[in-house]
C-alpha cells in the first residue's frame, strides 16, 4: 500500500478551489493505488514560525535533547515524518499576494533540516527525499501561473527539488476571478481525471 500526504493551505476551507482540486486528485489517486492518506491542513493548525531555539532543537540528536528542546522540535519532527513516509505528496495552495501563503513558508522552514531532509556535500546541498512524486494544485484569482510575478509555483517546485523531490507536476486553475474562471477550473478537473483514470 502506498502513502499519500495531502497538504492544504487555503484559508477558505470548504469553499477553496485549490482544496477541491486537491481532494479530487487525492480521492482518485488513493482509489487507483489503494493508498492511505494523511491530511495536513496548514491553514487550520497554526504552525509556529521557525525560531533560533526551535532550529537548534531540531538539529540536536533526539536522544540528547532537553525536555524543552523535545517540545520545541516535536512539530517539525512530525511534519518531517509525514514527508518521509509519503510516496506521493499533493500540495493544494492558492497564490496569495504573488507568493505562497505564510503557512506554506512556515511549513517549509520546519521541514528543511540539514542531515535529515537534505545534506551539505562538496558539490552543494543534496535532497534526501528522493523517489517521491509530487503534485501541486495551484489556484489564483488573478496571477497567471508562470508569469514573471508568479513567485509561488517556481519557488515551491524549487524547494521540493531542494529536498530531493524532482518529479513535480502542476495542476493549474489561474485567473479564476476572470470571465473564463469556471472553464479553467473545469480544465483542471479534467486534467485530474486524466491523471487518475477517472474520466
Amino acid at each position: 500500500m502506498s502513502n499519500i500526504l495531502h497538504i492544504t493551505a487555503s484559508i477558505r476551507g470548504d469553499e477553496s478551489v485549490s482544496n477541491a482540486l486537491g481532494n479530487a486528485l487525492v480521492d482518485g489517486l488513493s482509489a487507483k493505488n489503494d493508498a492511505s492518506v494523511i491530511h495536513r491542513d496548514l491553514a487550520a493548525n497554526d504552525l509556529p514560525f521557525q525560531s533560533w531555539d526551535r532550529f537548534n532543537a531540531g538539529l540536536t540528536d533526539s536522544g540528547e535533547r532537553t525536555v524543552e528542546q523535545g517540545a520545541l522540535a516535536a512539530i517539525a519532527d512530525k511534519l518531517i515524518a509525514e514527508l518521509q513516509a509519503a510516496d506521493t505528496i499533493v500540495i493544494s495552495s492558492p497564490i496569495y499576494n504573488f507568493g505562497v501563503p505564510a503557512s506554506v513558508k512556515a511549513w517549509a522552514d520546519l521541514v528543511a533540516r540539514a542531515g535529515t531532509t537534505f545534506q551539505y556535500t562538496p558539490d552543494g546541498p543534496k535532497g534526501l527525499l528522493e523517489g517521491k512524486k509530487a503534485y501541486i494544485t495551484v489556484v489564483s484569482g488573478g496571477t497567471p501561473v508562470g508569469a514573471d510575478f508568479d513567485f509561488m509555483s517556481p519557488w515551491l517546485k524549487f524547494f521540493l527539488g531542494f529536498l530531493g523531490i524532482h518529479d513535480v507536476e502542476l495542476i493549474v486553475a489561474d485567473g479564476t476571478m476572470g470571465d473564463d474562471g469556471e472553464a479553467k477550473i473545469a480544465a483542471a478537473h479534467a486534467k485530474i481525471a486524466e491523471i487518475t483514470g477517472t474520466d
